[in-house]
């Protein structure tokens, strides 16, 4: 079994962002990270994706708002940092306190700027198909992964466990978008087991530790992991069990050091795109 790990598709996506920064002819873009109160794993996605564009040569500001923030307060702010021309990119990270509307919150991020694809008019333009917008980081993550390791998706047989906005559903159309025939499925699917056996791609985004094991999975198959759980002893894994896949899956990326690695690359390159189509 193949073990596609994050760091090459990491690399492959360096690769790409520099060459648009070479157009950019020594501009560098810069990220807003917009955070509310100090949520332990906001604020370890925050760290990540600091280090991630520093890696890749990119400026990062963020703005941190108190728990109580007011809607009058936030909203402003919020408005003023999406109309900055100093800021390429904006990442707000959730879930918001009770208090703040998050509707309202996707709706006035600047389509533009939207990295990771969570306004009405990015959401939109995946679903209709459109490569303009920007796609949630995580869903293009697991496309990248196959296109790196060059993975063919065209005419495959595709099911994807989980039907949230942000991974499972997204991801369906994304792959839809390469010609896959796409089966969404999720934890209350009749019969999951054998809908999973039919898939010749296999991505599973449901939340559930380890809820794929070797009786969901057909002989060749490639498997997304697209999970982070803690399990019974407190370990980091994914939504599939690995034990028993070696002799039967074509292909598997690991938790951690797989989709996870590869979510903040993409980040980055939203940010590189977006700055080249404001500034060539």
């Amino acid at each position: 079994m193949r073990e596609l790990t994050g760091q090459q598709v990491v690399d492959a996506i360096r690769t790409e962002t520099e060459k648009t920064l070479e157009a950019l002819n020594g501009y560098v873009p810069t990220l807003a990270i917009v955070r509310v109160g100090e949520n332990v794993p906001q604020l370890s996605y925050e760290r990540g994706a600091k280090k991630r564009m520093q890696n890749f040569g990119l400026d990062v500001k963020t703005f941190v708002f108190p728990e109580d923030v007011t809607p009058e307060v936030f909203f402003q702010r919020f408005r003023e940092i999406n109309a900055d021309p100093c800021i390429d990119g904006v990442l707000l990270l959730k879930p918001l306190p009770e208090q703040l509307d998050v509707k309202r919150a996707e709706r006035s991020i600047d389509p533009e700027k939207d990295l990771d694809g969570i306004s009405p008019v990015n959401i939109a333009r995946v679903f209709a198909g459109e490569e303009e917008g920007f796609a949630p980081c995580t869903a293009e993550a697991v496309i990248e992964t196959l296109r790196t390791y060059e993975i063919p998706v065209h005419g495959k047989r595709a099911v994807v466990v989980g039907r949230s906005l942000v991974v499972g559903r997204t991801l369906a159309m994304l792959l839809l978008r390469d010609n896959a025939t796409v089966t969404i499925c999720h934890t209350k699917t009749s019969d999951l087991k054998e809908e999973c056996r039919k898939a010749e791609i296999l991505a599973v985004a449901a939340g559930k530790a380890k809820l794929v094991n070797r009786d969901y999975v057909s002989e060749g198959c490639v498997i997304l992991d697209v999970g982070i759980n803690a399990d019974e002893d407190g370990n980091l894994c994914g939504d599939v069990n690995p034990e028993g896949l070696e002799n039967v899956a074509a292909a598997l990326t690991p938790v951690p050091r797989g989709i996870g690695a590869v979510t903040t690359s993409v980040l980055a390159k939203h940010l590189v795109q977006a700055a080249a189509r404001r500034r060539l």
